[in-house]
């Protein structure tokens, strides 16, 4: 049976108070959400934390709502309540399509925002989700918080920003007319991704005026595409159009070959699935805008 190395256990009452955990226990010190990703680590030894900061009675974290025209997703809501958010999907629809598509309703049930943009993982659906919303991450340190772009957030892989003695609190998204989707290909339903892209659109007269595209598992930098967000600014709204940016996406990826493909079937699922994202984000804008 595989059992963890020994460590402590806190349970914080308080984002201060979790913060005053981490100072207490210093850099081997780890927060346990959902703790879906940690403790199979901790059972296999590849992660010997000294301590665990358990922050789950944090209800703070774990609201989703808008604040001006910031859409605020807690750190500690769970996968289940982005995709039951009215609001999320309202102004955001590429999250319930990334939601539904994340692991199972029992991962989905636990799992939070917040643990799986930390863990950083090169083939997780919300990082991807994220960085073509352009979102925002805020962290918070015992001086107070700082908000970091979400596509500077990802340092490499299973690496962030977030320092010693800090945590991620908060995901901000700003509210702007726009429409957005996400497309997926797995080997079985509730899997990591072979590979997958989401997308963002605000047309103006049938002409991109704004476009954020995000790519996942297919080793795209910090998750997104921007040389194809800047070949689709200014041309019109296309299926030719999408098509020639997902080869863009697909040319500056750099996919790893293992047992989920090949490299130049991962570079081909990235291609077309960054053209079929756009393409159901241009659908759901000429949709919006005809009712």
């Amino acid at each position: 049976m595989q059992v963890p190395a020994q460590f402590q256990y806190e349970r914080a009452t308080s984002v201060e108070h979790a913060l005053s955990l981490l100072g207490k226990y210093g850099p081997e010190s780890r927060i346990v959400a959902g703790g879906h990703s940690l403790i199979p680590m901790m059972k296999l030894r590849l992660a010997q934390p000294q301590a665990l900061v358990d922050i789950n009675e944090i209800a703070e974290l774990a609201r989703i709502s808008v604040d001006g025209q910031l859409l605020c997703i807690g750190a500690m809501a769970r996968h289940a309540d982005l995709l039951a958010s009215a609001l999320a999907g309202e102004h955001f629809p590429i999250f319930h399509d990334a939601e539904k598509l994340i692991a199972d309703p029992v991962v989905r049930n636990r799992g939070t925002v917040g643990g799986s943009l930390c863990q950083a993982d090169p083939s997780e659906d919300l990082s991807a989700a994220f960085a073509a919303v352009r979102a925002e991450a805020v962290i918070q340190g015992e001086n107070g918080q700082r908000v970091v772009p979400i596509r500077e957030f990802f340092t490499g892989p299973y690496e962030t920003a977030v320092g010693d003695g800090e945590l991620l609190v908060q995901v901000r998204v700003p509210i702007r007319s726009s429409a957005s989707a996400y497309r997926k290909v797995e080997r079985r339903a509730g899997d990591w991704a072979v590979a997958a892209a989401g997308a963002e659109l605000r047309l103006e007269d049938g002409v991109i005026a704004e476009a954020g595209i995000g790519l996942t598992a297919v080793g795209a930098a910090n998750f997104h595409a921007p040389e194809a967000e800047e070949f689709l600014v200014g041309g019109p709204a296309t299926a030719e159009r999408f098509e020639r940016a997902g080869a863009i996406a697909a040319e500056h990826c750099a996919p790893v070959a293992d047992q989920r493909g090949p490299v130049d079937y991962k570079r081909h699922l990235a291609a077309t699935l960054t053209a079929r994202a756009l393409a159901a984000a241009a659908a759901r804008w000429h949709g919006r805008q005809e009712a």
